[in-house]
């Protein structure tokens, strides 16, 4: 017996074009699930899409959307639904790095866009896809996974990143609240809080960054995308039922260091 088939599951991720989100939805597709991801590059996506299908028996879907728009999100899950049938799953992944700039420097501009993407983006992605996680619960077919792409970030403190630390704080209480509120219909909200990983976010950084982080890092070495197949299948699949309202870090010991 596979404790880990995902298969008759659908999952949603929001920036699951590449990256971490790319890695997760990689997991989630060889464990069986039929895998949906909302991300803004086409290109990115069509690239992704033809990936994930080679993966696995599960259905791919790829779609263009922003999170910053409450009514493109709408339109997405919308299309998820119809496609697929359902959403049992949903990582909401998408986020920016923020705009890097000094407390005394920072804008309204600049402290929103990354406030709009990283924390208002998951809470509108969550609306939509809740509605249709409880509308099955009413129906006797309660349960529904909402798993967030945190930061390390939220709990530490890093130069030139405070609109970003502040965006994925906030993510970590939406996730608590989400984690209560919605219990009443066997909903389960988590936020994973990544440490250091390669990704191209990351690459767009000063070089001195990474060298920082790898002295600081108890394991000494970024995460390894494989390794973030597992963790997703885990927090996908039913034997992580009973963890919710959890921010769990994922990050090579390097909040505790």
């Amino acid at each position: 017996m596979n404790l880990f088939d995902l298969s008759g599951r659908t999952a949603l991720v929001t920036g699951g074009n590449g990256g971490l989100g790319l890695a997760m939805a990689r997991g989630l597709a060889k464990a069986g699930a039929d895998v949906a991801i909302l991300a803004r590059n086409h290109d990115k996506n069509a690239a992704a899409l033809e990936e994930l299908r080679e993966l696995g028996a599960g259905k791919v879907l790829a779609l263009t959307c922003d999170v910053a728009e409450d009514r493109q999100i709408e339109d997405a899950v919308g299309k998820v639904l119809a496609a697929l049938g359902r959403i049992d799953v949903c990582f909401a992944n998408a986020g920016i790095s923020g705009a890097g700039t000094a407390i005394p420097d920072i804008t309204a501009e600049g402290r929103d866009y990354t406030l709009a993407i990283n924390t208002r983006g998951a809470a509108l992605v969550y609306k939509h896809v809740t509605r249709h996680m409880i509308a099955r619960a009413k129906e006797g077919d309660p349960g529904g996974k909402l798993i967030a792409t945190s930061s390390g970030q939220s709990i530490m403190g890093v130069n030139r990143s405070s609109d970003y630390a502040a965006s994925k704080a906030a993510l970590n209480g939406l996730t608590r609240a989400a984690a209560f509120e919605l219990a009443r219909h066997a909903i389960t909200a988590n936020a994973l809080l990544f440490g250091y990983y390669e990704t191209d976010i990351t690459a767009k950084a000063d070089p001195k960054f990474a060298e920082w982080m790898s002295r600081r890092i108890p394991l000494r070495r970024p995460g390894d995308h494989a390794g973030l197949e597992g963790l997703a299948v885990f927090f996908a699949s039913p034997h992580s039922d009973y963890i919710t309202g959890q921010c769990l870090p994922v990050d090579g010991g390097l909040c505790i260091s």
